[in-house]
């Protein structure tokens, strides 16, 4: 297995419901090889200072820990960061 331990991490912050979320995944579909997602849901007790920052926000996109756009997908600045962060790896 050939799996890089260097894939860039997106990290998506949202609840449930979030439909919104559900759409921005669906954008991201073509890309999904390419990066790791993790989501976090702020809703968890352990996850408050992020519901704190980002309950009007959602869903809200960090790329290797930065933030990266909130709301909905910005897939050119998205495909921009994440080329960067490839080449970097590379």
């Amino acid at each position: 297995c050939s799996a890089s331990p260097n894939k860039p991490v997106l990290t998506l912050f949202t609840k449930k419901p979030c439909p919104l979320c559900d759409e921005a995944k669906e954008v991201l579909e073509p890309y999904k090889r390419r990066f790791l997602l993790q989501e976090v849901d702020i809703t968890l007790p352990e996850n408050s200072a992020w519901y704190v920052k980002y309950k009007y926000d959602i869903p809200v996109f960090h790329l290797n820990g930065e933030f990266l756009m909130k709301h909905h997908v910005d897939i050119q600045k998205f495909e921009d960061k994440l080329t960067k962060l490839e080449l970097q790896n590379y």
